[in-house]
């Protein structure tokens, strides 16, 4: 499991949240009407400091990361997170992994989900 984030998608969370580099962006599961990679949730964020995470990553002076508790929602699958530009939002792509307990029931080898 891991976290990347393009640098636009790092931007657009800057504009759109009025970060600064240093600013901290949590990753959770949520419930959620809509689909994401679990039916019933989708991902949420929120802008605070990590307290145990379990993924870290930073990007153009953000912290991305996710909680150790929320590991579960990640489970065989790596995180994309990129800008599309003709949208102007992000985009969360989900990248099955080798190893994962959820690995072999991915209905798709990549599945991307607007924010």
């Amino acid at each position: 499991m891991g976290i990347s984030v393009s640098s636009e998608a790092s931007g657009w969370f800057k504009r759109e949240l009025g970060l600064d580099n240093g600013s901290s962006i949590r990753l959770f599961p949520r419930y959620s009407s809509g689909g994401g990679l679990h039916p019933g949730f989708s991902l949420g964020i929120a802008v605070e400091p990590p307290g145990r995470p379990g993924l870290l990553t930073e990007s153009e002076g953000i912290v991305f990361y996710m909680e150790e508790q929320d590991l579960w929602y990640m489970e065989g699958h790596d995180l994309s997170i990129l800008y599309d530009k003709n949208e102007d939002d992000i985009e969360y792509r989900y990248i099955p992994v080798s190893g994962g307990v959820q690995n072999g029931n991915a209905a798709e080898p990549d599945s991307a989900v607007r924010s």
